[in-house]
């Protein structure tokens, strides 16, 4: 008789189906939290001119937006060997690049700590403010663990977790900490340029008027109080804009999944397929997490954007 052979078990990757950041990053609000990320990181000038100096980001801003795309979905739902492999590519890239502080003109690696750190919490606050304010169900405790997993995806970039944010509150005290260094300069300016209206083939020009320019302005809305005066442009009230990110993630949430995931590169799919159907992310495995993670009387504080925290009702 042959022995028995073992089969070892799928490798879950970095979160695995468990983490709240598997339920989080298949919501498809996640496109207007990614827009929203690129508004609040231009206003770092020193972050934005490594961009500005190191990529062609107007003539190929929706490949930058792919590639970035790509890495949270590939350290999200690949194999760990995968999400690994990504993470270093980004920080051999990041050693070699240099840009020229617009301010002093003095020279510096767009790998510095502050800066991938200003980076990573714009990020992950963005993704966070947008799809719980947009009614994606998560308690303060499960936004707290949220973040702290994301210490992962900081280490892959290059960062040293411990430096990290671990909760909201950490990261509301980072932005409070950081504001005095942002501005709206130059290259903030071009960012902002090229979302309200960003080049495309003229036969596709009526669908960017129609479809683009309002989730462009959906994420500009999006941002806190102090970023609106920065960029020199209003908002509407917070309430309407509660609304309609509500309004817009009920719309997109009502396209079937099997629909939504089958757009390339197909990450999902390609987990599930790795782990099982017992993987399909879903927002209701949050809510057994909730009793426990949620204790009575949890206080609501300031996120890190610098607007309130969102309680989906109920």
């Amino acid at each position: 008789m042959p022995e028995h052979i073992s089969v070892p078990e799928p490798d879950p990757g970095l979160f695995g189906p468990d983490s709240v950041t598997w339920q989080v990053h298949s919501d498809p609000m996640m496109w207007v939290a990614g827009i929203r990320a690129l508004y609040l990181q231009a206003l770092h000038p020193r972050a934005v001119r490594g961009v500005m100096e190191n990529s062609d980001f107007r003539n190929d801003a929706w490949g930058r937006l792919r590639r970035t795309a790509g890495f949270v979905g590939t350290t999200t739902y690949g194999t760990t060997e995968v999400a690994e492999k990504a993470g270093a590519r980004v920080r051999k890239i990041h050693r070699m690049l240099k840009a020229t502080d617009p301010g002093t003109g003095e020279r510096y690696g767009v790998d510095e700590p502050g800066l991938l750190l200003w980076v990573h919490c714009a990020e992950i606050d963005s993704y966070l403010h947008v799809v719980r304010r947009s009614g994606f169900p998560l308690t303060d405790a499960l936004a707290d663990r949220y973040v702290d997993e994301h210490r992962q995806s900081a280490r892959l970039v290059g960062l040293d977790p411990a430096e990290v944010p671990a909760s909201t509150a950490d990261l509301a005290a980072y932005f409070e900490r950081v504001r005095p260094e942002l501005a709206a300069g130059t290259d903030a300016r071009a960012v902002d340029d090229f979302l309200r209206c960003p080049p495309t083939h003229p036969l596709l020009v009526p669908a960017r008027a129609l479809l683009w320019r309002r989730v462009a302005n959906l994420a500009y809305a999006s941002l806190p109080p102090y970023a609106h005066e920065l960029y020199g442009r209003a908002a509407p009230p917070p309430t309407t804009v509660t609304r309609r990110l509500a309004l817009t993630g009920s719309v997109l949430r009502r396209i079937p999944t099997r629909v939504r995931w089958q757009l390339p590169p197909k990450h999902i799919l390609r987990a599930m397929a790795r782990l099982g159907p017992g993987s399909r992310p879903a927002p209701y495995k949050l809510d057994r997490r909730n009793a426990i993670l949620d204790g009575p009387g949890r206080t609501q504080r300031g996120n890190g954007g610098g607007s309130r925290r969102w309680r989906t009702p109920g």
